[in-house]
């Protein structure tokens, strides 16, 4: 979980690892570690999400943790338009120290919709022009496409890394 402070990486990580929203969490000092096993087409899967502080004082962390990461989702709050300017910066480092892992773009906290300060075409602009393995926008207060966002980066993942020898996708 990469992208500025704020944008909801560790509502949206909570959400998925617990179904609870928080509505007071802390600044993320560092980077916060979970995890989480569950089932894909009978196959068990554990998530390790790697949630990383958004502030700048906390980005020389990143590369040590992207070398050892099978993708990534990049967080934007779709209220706070700059969230979004700063995707080129967060893909280049997770690209130079990780290679090619899929990225999702996602475009957080639509509850919100009535402070929208980036259109999802944007979005949607945006992932092509990162190549980006997905977007989508959701809401970790509400939960909607929670869980969505983590089954699209599993299928993405068992795509690359599990079935490719044999064809079962």
């Amino acid at each position: 979980m990469v992208g500025d402070a704020s944008v909801g990486k560790t509502s949206l990580t909570i959400r998925f690892i617990s179904g609870s929203f928080l509505e007071d969490l802390k600044l993320t000092i560092g980077v916060d570690f979970y995890s989480k096993i569950t089932l894909f087409k009978e196959k068990r899967v554990k998530y390790q999400i790697w949630d990383f502080g958004g502030e700048q004082r906390f980005r020389f962390l990143l590369p040590q943790y992207c070398r050892g990461a099978n993708a990534a989702f990049y967080l934007y709050d779709i209220t706070k338009p700059v969230t979004l300017n700063h995707l080129p910066d967060w893909t280049n480092i997770i690209r130079e120290h990780a290679g090619d892992i899929p990225i999702i773009l996602i475009g957080s906290k639509v509850d919100l919709e009535k402070y929208r300060g980036i259109p999802r075409e944007e979005g949607l602009r945006a992932k092509e022009k990162y190549n980006l393995a997905s977007f989508l926008e959701l809401s970790s207060k509400t939960g909607k496409n929670v869980e969505k966002a983590f089954r699209i980066m599993t299928k993405i993942l068992f795509k690359k890394y599990v079935y490719v020898d044999r064809g079962e996708f």
